[in-house]
């Protein structure tokens, strides 16, 4: 394996490496940078690519995107192409989209020239569209596999490369591991094949282009699609209506410069919202994100502008009843909710988060729909634990799942093989992420804004808002309290740091936190849960199996039932700790909360 000097060396002396990516390199100064593009390739996990945008095998540019698309090319061919033992004498296909990001659609039409010189169709949509209608066109057109070109809510300076499989589902550890092993025996410059080798620009500049490039059959090896299969999609997400009149709703809603202008606005006016304001500095499409660099709808800072909004319209008299925020490929919604304070007589806008809106879903949805036999919900190990206890009340089956929606896409699709896909009601994920009905395997923004304002305007039929059905959920369940603390660690020796403090908390584990006796503990790489017994805990005192893959996570449950889970994030080089907290009112879960993130602080900077 050659030296980063050496890497970098090699592609300031190719022949035909693009003049902009050249002279970046060379107006490199410091030691430290060149290195950092160099010392590793772009790292290929579950969710594919993600990484800084610019030169060198650890940043995403063409050339990434490209022996990336070689080795996934590969991979098909091997399960899906014509001499596979499977798919005999059939040509594969796979379906293409892409966000709002700074050269999504080149890479897009990057991946497609690849795939094509590999013998495989493409069918690409021709202008931005969510990560959710990326695997329902798979589905729609019973592809081998996707390929969504998105960093999601990174900042402007990302871009990604999400895959997907056959069910519209991204890939499995196992399926990953395989690309990774593909991807790996590409030489970056020699081994790559493509239709296109030397052509650079937009979509829109090469769409001709790429019309014209015909197989051996006179078919198209990339095929732009109409919209046909759009309207299908909202049809789809349209199916899981409630049915609940939204004419009296009014609601804000931006699309963080990213792809659900359209869409989520579209369905909206299907289901009756007649009342729609978007934020105008956020509405258009822009990888720049001038207003919200970090396009991340968890974070209050992206939705600053249209609560400004909200705040003008309620002077005005005109207050929405909702604030709606999708990510950039509109896989994810952030709301926030106005609400009046009787005791204060105050009115203001409330954000609530991922798990909060999460179990009002799950609680709305299980309410109103007619119940199918045997329902199941699906949550990931780091979502909010009073799920359990709304899912419980209403009989439902509530599965956990390892963090990433592709483990609920994958309960999923392991129904829909036994037929049974009527059965999923509902599935979301701590981090925004929500899903009703068995169309996608991904989670959908449109399908959650469309619920959510139904829901929205179902408890305002009621004279109550979101914020008021939460506290019921609270008096009837216990206060549940959960919380997100990250640790960055940027480059080359940041993963180190990482993989070092989970070696720590493995060899030194607490015995006792916070002053509470320490009742679990689960390693879900060596997939072994220890029950230590005492307080609430009602298992044996022993070893038990966890039935998951396996992967770098801990978790420590205290005798009170509050807990934390510590895992390295697969998208962005950061350190995670998800906190819990259960008490008998909202002040007893803060307090508990703000005791773990103290204690935690100081054990992480020690290892540090």
């Amino acid at each position: 394996m050659l030296q980063w000097e050496e890497m970098m060396e090699r592609w300031l002396n190719q022949e035909d490496l693009d003049e902009s990516l050249k002279e970046e390199l060379q107006s490199l100064n410091s030691r430290e940078e060149m290195q950092d593009r160099f010392y590793r390739d772009l790292e290929f996990g579950t969710g594919g690519l993600r990484g800084v945008l610019g030169a060198g095998t650890n940043r995403m540019n063409s050339y990434t995107v490209r022996r990336a698309t070689q080795g996934f090319a590969d991979y098909i061919n091997i399960h899906y192409g014509r001499t596979s033992q499977s798919f005999p004498g059939k040509t594969p296909s796979v379906a293409i989209a892409f966000d709002s990001r700074i050269l999504s659609d080149a890479f897009a039409l990057e991946a497609a020239y690849v795939l094509a010189a590999n013998g495989i169709r493409v069918y690409l949509y021709e202008e931005l569209m969510p990560t959710p209608a990326l695997s329902f066109a798979v589905r729609y057109y019973s592809c081998a596999a996707g390929i969504m070109v998105t960093a999601s809510h990174n900042p402007s300076q990302y871009n990604g490369y999400k895959v997907y499989n056959e069910e519209g589902c991204q890939l499995t550890l196992d399926a990953a591991g395989e690309v990774l092993s593909l991807i790996e025996k590409v030489d970056i410059f020699t081994d790559v094949k493509t239709l296109a080798p030397s052509r650079k620009g937009s979509l829109k500049e090469n769409r001709d282009f790429a019309k014209s490039l015909l197989s051996e059959e006179g078919l198209p090896w990339i095929t732009f699609l109409s919209d046909e299969v759009t309207e299908a999609y909202l049809d789809a997400v349209q199916k899981e209506s409630m049915g609940i009149g939204c004419d009296a709703l009014a609601v804000v809603y931006t699309p963080l410069n990213g792809t659900g202008n359209k869409p989520v606005r579209k369905i909206l006016e299907r289901v009756g919202v007649k009342n729609v304001q978007v934020v105008p500095e956020q509405e258009l499409p822009d990888g720049n994100f001038p207003t919200c660099p970090y396009p991340n709808p968890e974070k209050k800072e992206a939705l600053a502008f249209g609560l400004a909004l909200c705040k003008k319209l309620s002077e005005e008299g005109k207050g929405p009843d909702l604030l709606l925020a999708t990510d950039p490929d509109c896989d994810r919604v952030g709301i926030a909710v106005r609400h009046k304070d009787l005791s204060a007589e105050t009115e203001e806008y409330l954000l609530l988060t991922g798990n909060e809106v999460g179990v009002l879903l799950l609680d709305f949805i299980c309410q109103k729909k007619i119940m199918p036999e045997k329902p199941i919900a699906v949550k990931t190990i780091v979502s909010s634990k009073m799920a359990d206890s709304v899912a419980k009340n209403y009989g439902v089956q509530m599965i956990d799942v390892l963090t990433g929606f592709k483990f609920i896409g994958e309960q999923v699709g392991l129904l829909e093989q036994k037929g049974e896909e009527k059965r999923f009601l509902f599935g979301f994920e701590e981090s925004y992420g929500y899903l009703a009905g068995a169309y996608v395997r991904d989670k959908d923004g449109v399908n959650a804004s469309m619920l959510i304002c139904e829901m929205a305007a179902y408890y305002k039929q009621q004279g109550i808002t979101l914020v008021d059905r939460l506290e019921a959920l609270y008096d009837k369940y216990g206060y549940y309290k959960n919380d997100l603390m990250e640790f960055a660690f940027e480059g080359a020796a940041g993963m180190d740091k990482m993989a070092a403090i989970m070696e720590n908390l493995k060899k030194k584990a607490p015995a006792n936190f916070i002053g509470k006796k320490v009742v679990q503990i689960a390693d879900y790489q060596s997939s072994q849960r220890r029950i230590l017994g005492g307080g609430s805990c009602d298992l044996a005192v022993g070893s038990r199996p966890i039935h998951l893959p396996k992967s770098d996570v801990l978790e420590y449950i205290l005798e009170d039932g509050s807990s934390f889970i510590v895992r390295p994030s697969g998208t962005e080089p950061k350190l995670k700790i998800y906190l819990s907290s259960k008490g008998s009112d909202k002040k007893e879960s803060e307090q508990i909360i703000q005791l773990l993130k103290e204690a935690l602080r100081e054990v992480i900077g020690e290892i540090k």
